[in-house]
């Protein structure tokens, strides 16, 4: 444990050895003494970071159980994953538009609890349409699918823009890597859980012995997704418990003034120019890299395994390499959010680095044109290339750039900017989403 602790123990951004640091702009920008770190404050934005994305990843991972949905109609089959990507990205982002011009008097408790709450009810909702109505056609069940991304969408706006900006008043990086970790995850354990649905249920297939995923597996599949939402919020409502709306920019003890804990709380409106100012390299870095990452979602929708389908083991066919796929990608990731939580790996304080290795992660995308899509045959023929090389680097690569932007704009704001900081952050990253969510269609017709 104390081994653990030490590689979470980062020196804090706001306790900076000659008493500030240096905005872009060379000014000197002064920070208080953080809030001693808890490990059960840690384990609650932990936790808050796999409900954030599970309904994300979850959707990503459960595209065979959707192609069996839509397999009677080509042209959804062959869209559909673009237009969950386009819906929940674009959704999220004119959310986030709307509550970050809201900072002013946002409570942002109350957004995450309304956040965790809408997945709830949609987790449930999606549990149990896999078994009613099952015979609904495609295109029905198409217009179902999409409103019920668009639900997620707000639910994702609304966490996302509330725990950054919550998180930035308790002084320690290392809950906003916490979060990140979560996020990560929130990949990882989706991914297993359908994999692990997929080969715990009798084979079916359809009449071209595609194999297919059962609306049993998906059932329990959507139900998990509900418990983890609930746990969340519970866990959120002790974090409160502990520390009402947050320690804010007041010294450590006296933010807790008698207050409604989360009420609303007035605060100044920083401009979104004065926050691009200071935060232009890590704003434009967080954007490039989340832009970039739309596009492996659609690729590894329709990439197979080179192995033939009817003599390859079960783990190999589509039902289970595509959630396969999505695993060794957010392993990837993961591995790439803990990262910088060791000091040396830590590139918080070289922005503009960041924004160049964010550039770079463009070589990824060609990479895709050599596997195996759609059953064509591969360039290079080797699932090995494709889920370690491919996969796992480029998963590692947005984990680790997306930890460090969002881990290190603190650094580069002003005390009383934290919080729309992150507000501002979030929507960059958001904004990054929605334009690779549109250009993915792009690569859905050359594909």
């Amino acid at each position: 444990m104390e081994r653990v602790k030490a590689l979470v123990r980062r020196r804090s951004s706001y306790e900076p050895l000659e008493g500030g640091s240096e905005s872009p702009d060379g000014e000197r920008i002064e920070h208080p003494k953080s809030q001693a770190f808890s490990w059960i404050d840690y384990s609650v934005f932990f936790l808050l970071g796999i409900a954030m994305l599970w309904a994300w990843n979850m959707f990503l991972a459960a595209g065979p159980y959707f192609q069996r949905r839509f397999q009677s109609s080509d042209r959804i089959l062959r869209n559909f994953q673009s237009a969950e990507l386009s819906v929940s990205t674009i959704g999220s982002l004119g959310s986030t538009i709307l509550l970050t011009k809201l900072q002013a008097h946002a409570s942002y408790p109350r957004r995450i609890m309304a956040a965790l709450v809408i997945n709830v009810v949609v987790f449930m909702v999606l549990a149990m349409s896999t078994k009613l109505f099952p015979g609904v056609s495609a295109g029905v069940y198409f217009v179902f699918l999409i409103l019920m991304v668009f639900c997620t969408s707000v639910a994702t706006a609304l966490c996302q823009n509330g725990i950054f900006a919550y998180v930035s008043g308790f002084g320690r990086e290392e809950y906003t890597q916490g979060i990140m970790v979560g996020q990560g995850v929130a990949g990882v354990l989706p991914c297993i859980a359908q994999i692990v649905s997929v080969l715990s249920v009798p084979k079916k297939t359809t009449s071209d012995d595609t194999p297919q995923e059962s609306s049993t597996s998906a059932l329990a599949y959507f139900l998990t997704a509900t418990v983890i939402s609930t746990i969340s919020f519970l866990a959120f409502a002790l974090l409160l418990s502990r520390h009402g709306h947050g320690y804010h920019h007041k010294p450590l003890m006296d933010s807790m003034d008698g207050e409604d804990d989360i009420g609303v709380i007035e605060r100044a409106s920083i401009p979104l120019m004065t926050l691009f100012k200071k935060l232009k390299w890590l704003a434009g870095a967080v954007f490039l890299t989340f832009g970039i990452t739309m596009f492996f979602p659609v690729f590894t929708q329709q990439i197979e395994s080179v192995r033939p389908v009817a003599s390859s083991p079960r783990l190999f066919q589509p039902s289970s390499f595509i959630p396969l796929a999505f695993l060794f990608w957010n392993v990837g990731d993961l591995v790439g959010r803990l990262a910088p939580a060791i000091p040396a790996l830590s590139l918080t304080s070289r922005p503009r680095l960041l924004f160049i290795f964010s550039a770079c992660r463009i070589v990824f995308i060609p990479m895709y044109l050599l596997c195996n899509i759609r059953g064509r045959g591969a360039t290079i023929v080797s699932d090995a290339f494709y889920l370690l090389v491919i996969q796992v680097l480029f998963g590692f690569s947005n984990g680790y750039l997306g930890s460090n932007c969002m881990m290190g704009f603190v650094e580069w704001v002003d005390v009383d900017e934290r919080e729309a900081a992150g507000g501002f952050m979030s929507l960059c990253l958001v904004a990054g989403l929605s334009t690779g969510s549109l250009l993915s269609f792009l690569a859905a017709a050359s594909a």
